[in-house]
């Protein structure tokens, strides 16, 4: 199971060289130490919880990059634990598991807020791989050097990943960070839904494109709340950025 070193992905790390850290929280205890052994043989560090309780207990002292988050718990669902994550950690990514896989489901797991959306039975590496994928949107990587995007009056630092409009400063979760970061990348282009969904959550969401427009949605609560909008839609088309007139 020996990865080969010219095709493996560059390595996350935290910013002072140590272990990324991953919590895994599911009831099923066989299923979490299965998790755990992918995500110990990526070199992360990872810690586990059967409860929403000992999630929430266990986030405050560990401290994780990511979190993968069974919604169904025996004392509170998935939802309530992110709602107590957040409120601690406003900024960490979550990916949630879940049996359920009706749309409505999906879209009510990203609209609490989680980053992304595995339904059960889902292969290891497909997780892995979903968890890599968040982490990166906020990892530093050994050697990574970033820039400051300007659009207007709306600035990103790729490095320190702060956001400014008129030099008011917006906190962003690490998915719709990545969203702005495309879009701010393709100023005055035309972007697909299908485009946005490869580029930012980097897989085809099952044909879901609503989790573009909830994502969108979010954004312009934050960008343009108070100002001249920047992010436009093009009915039939998809969404363009452009500096405000």
């Amino acid at each position: 199971m020996a990865a080969d070193p010219a095709t493996s992905p560059p390595a996350l790390t935290r910013p002072d060289g140590s272990p990324m850290r991953v919590l895994v929280v599911d009831d099923e205890a066989n299923l979490t130490e299965l998790l755990s052994m992918a995500m110990r043989y990526e070199g992360w560090e990872v810690r586990t919880a059967l409860t929403g309780l000992t999630a929430v207990r266990e986030a405050k002292d560990f401290r994780p990059d990511a979190v993968v988050l069974d919604m169904m718990l025996p004392d509170f669902d998935g939802m309530e634990v992110l709602r107590r994550l957040r409120s601690d950690e406003p900024d960490i990514p979550v990916l949630f598991l879940t049996a359920k896989d009706a749309v409505e489901d999906r879209v009510a797991g990203l609209t609490a807020g989680g980053d992304d959306y595995v339904t059960k039975p889902f292969s290891l590496e497909e997780v892995v791989a979903r968890v890599r994928g968040l982490m990166r949107r906020t990892a530093v990587h050994v050697g990574c050097t970033g820039s400051v995007l300007v659009v207007g009056d709306l600035t990103l630092e790729e490095d320190s990943h702060e956001v400014h409009r008129a030099g008011r400063e917006i906190s962003l979760t690490a998915t719709e960070f990545e969203l702005l970061r495309y879009l701010m990348r393709n100023p005055r282009r035309v972007l697909s839904k299908a485009q946005i969904l490869d580029r930012v959550w980097n897989y085809d969401f099952g044909g879901q494109a609503n989790v573009v427009e909830l994502y969108i949605s979010y954004l312009r609560k934050k960008i343009d709340a108070g100002n001249e909008p920047m992010i436009h839609t093009l009915r039939g088309a998809g969404y363009i950025l452009k500096a405000a007139s």
